[in-house]
């Protein structure tokens, strides 16, 4: 596993301060992606051109590469499109990393981002190698006061742990997923405010581990637009964010789009 990076940015900067909302993607590998892929990011990203539009937003973050197999780190820039703009490419995610590394390292970041809104995406990782439900929920809550320290006023929508394929033979590690997401739900009602709403997003609507993934795990271009519709839609339906997801799903997306 890659070691964990520490997060040191000074992303915010590059910022102007007419952008209306700064998008921060939080996750693991699910997210960051690996070199050659267009990633769930790059799909939210063109759903935030499609309906903020341009200086209605910002993403932001102090990482921008992809994961690299071969070097078994984050050195690489080979999306699958070469277009993807350099500022949109910007993140907070690892491959191997979970609410246990994000938690400690989130005030920083928020800080130097400036960061609004928070995507996050993460858990899996937590409970396949660091923590049960429990230590994992309450590097949950540590993350969303962290956040808050920097941004009282930030917004955040988390994701579930959504279906995988160790899941599909681990009764064990299932049964922990299945508490966590309940562990998760509590959270998010015991810490949602009107100041600094947090959102729990629904599992993505169809979404199966065997054509939405590489490897039962890792989405491939079908399983990157249900993950940004997830989200995008969340947004749009608690805080008139946008519009509906609109990009291509599960059986009108070409092998490769």
């Amino acid at each position: 596993m890659a070691q964990v990076s520490t997060v040191t940015s000074q992303a915010g900067a590059l910022i102007g301060h007419d952008v209306a909302m700064r998008f921060l993607f939080v996750g693991d590998s699910m997210t960051v992606g690996r070199a050659g892929d267009f990633t769930w990011r790059y799909r939210m990203w063109q759903h935030l051109e499609a309906t903020l539009g341009d200086g209605g937003y910002a993403i932001t973050g102090p990482r921008t590469e992809l994961y690299d197999p071969e070097a078994n780190a984050p050195l690489s820039h080979a999306y699958a499109d070469p277009a993807f703009p350099a500022p949109a490419r910007r993140h907070l995610s690892g491959w191997g990393e979970g609410w246990l590394h994000m938690a400690p390292v989130i005030a920083d970041t928020v800080t130097a981002t400036r960061a609004d809104v928070l995507l996050v995406s993460l858990g899996l990782i937590d409970l396949g190698f660091y923590t049960d439900s429990a230590q994992t929920a309450a590097n949950v809550r540590a993350f969303i006061a962290g956040a808050r320290t920097a941004n009282p006023r930030i917004r955040m929508v988390l994701l579930p742990v959504i279906p995988n394929i160790r899941a599909e033979s681990d009764a064990p590690f299932a049964a922990e997923c299945d508490r966590f997401n309940t562990l998760l739900a509590k959270a998010v009602a015991d810490l949602d405010t009107a100041a600094s709403p947090v959102l729990l997003a629904s599992a993505p609507e169809g979404y199966d581990i065997h054509t939405d993934t590489y490897d039962g795990t890792h989405p491939g271009p079908t399983g990157e637009h249900r993950l940004a519709g997830a989200f995008a839609d969340a947004m749009h339906q608690a805080w008139g964010v946008g519009g509906p997801y609109a990009g291509a799903l599960a059986g009108t997306v070409p092998v490769g789009a």
